[in-house]
Parts: structure tokens; C-alpha cells; sequence
């Protein structure tokens, strides 16, 4: 007789259904994992062995099979141990075949017979309730993978015990809840940066439009202290946002407790990072920090001193919304529709086009450091500005009276016009201006005469690019929407023409 234990694998955020076979046959006394598993899968044998003595029960001295179905899909991870050991349980006639046939099993195995906390176990809920199958999972897992649905059934027992016990009716595992995350310290506030006008004012504009923003400003500029500052005034993600953002995390194992947060993600990896660790990969094929800054922020400090490789992997991603591992056995797509926000000083000695400042190896100081950046990636940054040291007298200024708070607001009804506009025009899947295509641009940023007479005129003068043309549009939609406006006026577009200039410390490298 041949059990069977429905389960998943994980190809991006997709789960894939894998049939988990088991049978006793005679023969010599073997436990055989098969099916194209890696090394955690094969080591689960030893694993569910010995939680199942735990429990006091023995395999029996024949030799077992276990089949991992489709064979020729990769199965990486501790989650089978769970479905092998209830196959292997089932075969025994402990557990009914019909029980099991109504849930996906995922679950890593203690040597005692505890059921330990896996990766994915929201995305596996979401596959498995779109097959009205209900769901078993470790104990840890069971708030996240309640976000699934209100109408899918999860058993999250702690251990193997209370699963059986449960299937005999002597105890009744209750369903866990949704979870949310307690509410963390207050964000850093916009009121404690003094002085950096304009810097505030493009931060806005970035955050009501989901443009992509660089800061080019000496050392003490507080070019960190205004990324550190946009999470505060970008909305609340909707539980839509919600689910996307923490499948990327589950997957990665960075679900706290299982709760979601309806905090925007803000990532900034260290310009030593790897091109996997930005793009995802690995062995496992892991999210990078791409995927795990999804419909959030991805902060780049020190931009020149990250490898110009991993740069120019920035590229696809900001245009498509997606992050591609692709390997010799294997394809995955992680979703990064992240919000990317760069720093960095005008030279490498951070001075550059100060006044009264020489650099030490003269223009060629800004030039070889500013020629990291290549001109592609350049061209993609929708607002690009110069931050001016601050002064020793700016910080004898009193606090400003605008705080995050008045900002987020303006921000919030930005976002919703826009969001009532894409839904208007049939295309309920775009959010922000930042992610509308030239074909949209066409029908929702098409400015009034003088605008446009301004913008064709500047186009020429400024040398503007295709792709930098409709990233003005985009930022002249994003001022209007700010400005409760249903028209782009010239001013805006004379306003995003100002973020598009060729900075003047790139023109002193040039």
C-alpha cells in the first residue's frame, strides 16, 4: 500500500504541489528519500526516525520508500519532514489516508518530536486554500499562514503528539489567528532636520510618486538623515501590499512571530553586498534585498562604492518591478517593486565644488569617483538633486513647525488621486505615477501649451533621453496630483525639469 501527503516547493513566491509517496515493501532493512531532494531532504530520514521513536513508535524492519513527486522538480528545505513522517504514519494505519487527503503538510521535525517553524508557510496557505485544502504547519507558523483566508482550516500543533491526538479526537487543536505586529518605536521625524529645504520638498515629491531618488551632497550634508526619514511619510501598505511584501518574507524566514506589519519595508544593505544578496540566489535561491524591499524603500548609501556589477543589476529591476535568479538548473522571479533612494558625496574625497575647496588630485578626483556610476543607471533616478553642506548656523535654528505628520498626509491624498485614476482608466494594478508606462503617460500627464512648448524646449536644450523625457512627465503628474491640480501646469513641469539637471558636480567631472 502506497500513502500519500500533499505538499509544496518553492519556486520564487509560487508553491508548487509535490505528492509525498511512502510505502513498505520487503526487502532489505533501508530508508530511501527519492525525488530529486537536496541534502536538508535527504537528512529528514534520520530526522523523522527519530521522532518517531520519541513518540514510541519504530519503523518496521522493511525496507521503506519514500517518493518526492515530480521527481525532476528541485526540493530544497527541512519542510518535508513533516509530510514524510505522516506518510510513513498513515502507511503504519495510525493516521487515515482520508484525513490527510484534505491538507498540505509542511513542518521540519525535532529529534524529540517537536514540529519546529519553517519558511513559507503563508505562501503555502495561499496555494493550498486555493485548492480548498486546509493547511498543517508548525505551531510558530500558524499566525502567518491564518493570513491565507478566514475559510481555510490550519492545524498548528506544537508537536507530533498533539497532531495525533487531534486526528483521533482526544484533543482539539485550535485555529490560530492573523497576527499583526505591535506597533515598533516612533520613526525618525522630518522636524529634526534643519535647514535642507529643497531636499524636503523632493523627498515629498518622491514619496507621493514612488520616483527614484538620488542625493549628491558633501559629508554632514544629511543625505542618511532624509532616507532615514521617507518611511514616515509614505502611507500604510493595504492588505493587498500587506500579503505580497510578507510572502517575500516569509520565504526569506524574516516573519516575526508570524505578524505582518503594515509598515512599509525599508531596506539598506551595506555597499559591500553582493550581487545575491542584492538580486537573491544562493544555493537555495534566497530573495535578495531587492525582493525584500517590495512596495518599500531600498536605500543605497555610498552609491560609487558598491561593485559596479551589482549596480548595473539595478537596472532591469527598476523598470520591471521583478528580480530574475537565473541559474543552469533553475529560473526564479521574486517581485521588487521597491522605491530606490541613493546617496552619495560629489568626489571621493567628499568635497568637490565647495567653495573655496581644491580637491587633492584636482577634477579628476570627482570624475574616475563619479564614473562609477554609469549613465543608464543615471538616467532611471527620476529625481536627482544637490544637497549643500549645512551650516554651523542652520543648526542654531529653532525646530521646523512641519512635521512628518503634515507631510504624510499631503502624501496619502497624492496617492489616493492617483490611485482613483489608474482604477478610472482600467489599470487597477498600478499605484503610483512612478509605475505608469509612456502610453499612460500619454492619456493622464499631457501638460497644457506652455508646458508643453517648455518641456519640448528643454527636451533639446538639456539633451533629455526617451526614457528621461517620460520620467519628467511622471514627476510633473506627481506636482500636480500634490497640488490637487487635474491639469500639468507649466510650473510643474519647470519644477520636475529642476530635478532632472545634469548636476553641477557632474558637470565639473565631465
Amino acid at each position: 500500500m502506497t500513502s500519500r501527503v500533499a505538499t509544496v516547493a518553492f519556486q520564487g513566491i509560487e508553491a508548487v504541489a509535490v505528492d509525498v509517496q511512502a510505502q513498505f515493501v520487503s526487502g532489505q532493512v533501508v530508508f530511501n528519500v527519492v525525488g530529486l531532494g537536496d541534502k536538508a531532504v535527504a537528512e529528514s530520514r534520520e530526522r523523522v526516525r527519530a521522532a518517531l521513536h520519541a513518540i514510541g513508535l519504530a519503523l518496521p524492519g522493511k525496507r521503506i520508500v519514500v517518493n518526492l513527486s515530480p521527481a525532476d522538480l528541485p526540493k530544497e528545505g527541512s519542510h518535508f519532514d513533516l509530510p514524510i513522517a505522516l506518510a510513513l504514519l498513515s502507511a503504519l494505519g495510525i493516521i487515515p489516508p482520508d484525513f490527510l487527503s484534505r491538507y498540505v503538510v509542511m513542518g521540519e521535525l525535532a529529534l524529540d518530536g517537536a514540529i519546529l517553524g519553517v519558511s513559507g508557510a503563508l505562501p503555502a496557505a495561499i496555494a493550498a486554500n486555493a485548492k480548498d485544502m486546509g493547511l498543517i504547519c508548525p505551531k510558530v507558523s500558524g499566525a502567518e499562514a491564518a493570513w491565507a483566508g478566514e475559510d481555510i482550516d490550519i492545524l498548528a500543533p506544537e508537536n507530533l503528539i498533539q497532531l495525533i491526538n487531534h486526528v483521533k479526537g482526544t484533543q482539539v487543536l485550535s485555529r490560530p489567528r492573523p497576527g499583526l505586529a505591535p506597533e515598533a518605536e516612533a520613526l525618525p521625524d522630518l522636524k529634526d532636520i534643519k535647514g535642507q529645504e529643497a531636499g524636503k520638498r523632493a523627498l515629498e515629491v518622491a514619496a507621493a510618486g514612488g520616483h527614484h531618488f538620488l542625493m549628491v551632497g558633501p559629508p554632514g550634508a544629511g543625505k542618511s538623515m532624509l532616507a532615514q526619514r521617507l518611511p514616515s511619510i509614505l502611507p500604510p501598505m493595504d492588505p493587498r501590499e500587506m500579503l505580497d511584501v510578507s510572502m517575500v518574507a516569509s520565504l526569506a524566514g524574516e516573519l516575526s512571530g508570524g505578524h505582518l506589519s503594515r509598515r512599509r519595508p525599508f531596506r539598506a544593505p551595506h555597499h559591500s553586498a553582493s550581487m545575491p544578496a542584492l538580486v537573491g540566489g544562493g544555493l537555495r535561491a534566497k530573495p535578495g534585498e531587492m525582493a525584500l524591499a517590495h512596495h518599500g524603500v531600498l536605500f543605497l548609501d555610498e552609491l560609487p562604492e558598491f561593485q559596479p556589477r551589482v549596480l548595473e543589476s539595478l537596472r532591469q529591476p527598476m523598470e520591471s518591478g521583478e528580480a530574475v535568479v537565473a541559474r543552469v538548473n533553475y529560473h526564479v522571479t521574486y517581485p521588487a517593486r521597491f522605491q530606490l533612494i541613493a546617496a552619495m558625496n560629489p568626489c571621493k574625497c567628499g568635497m568637490a565644488g565647495a567653495p573655496g575647496h581644491v580637491c587633492r588630485s584636482g577634477p579628476r578626483c570627482a570624475s574616475d569617483y563619479q564614473s562609477r556610476i554609469s549613465g543608464p543607471l543615471l538616467d532611471r533616478m527620476d529625481i536627482q538633486i544637490e544637497l549643500p553642506a549645512v551650516k554651523a548656523s542652520d543648526l542654531t535654528l529653532p525646530p521646523p513647525k512641519e512635521s512628518s505628520l503634515d507631510v504624510a498626509a499631503r502624501v496619502l491624498a497624492a496617492r489616493q488621486i492617483q490611485l482613483k485614476r489608474f482604477i478610472a482608466l482600467g489599470k487597477p494594478t498600478l499605484r503610483t505615477n512612478a509605475q505608469a508606462d509612456g502610453a499612460m503617460l500619454e492619456a493622464i500627464a499631457t501638460p497644457e501649451a506652455s508646458g508643453q512648448k517648455l518641456l519640448r524646449e528643454a527636451a533639446d536644450a538639456m539633451n533629455l533621453s526617451a526614457r528621461g523625457y517620460h520620467r519628467v512627465l511622471r514627476v510633473a503628474r506627481t506636482l500636480a496630483d500634490l497640488d490637487g491640480r487635474a491639469e500639468v501646469a507649466r510650473l510643474h513641469i519647470a519644477e520636475a525639469l529642476s530635478y532632472r539637471q545634469r548636476l553641477a558636480a557632474f558637470q565639473t567631472a565631465a
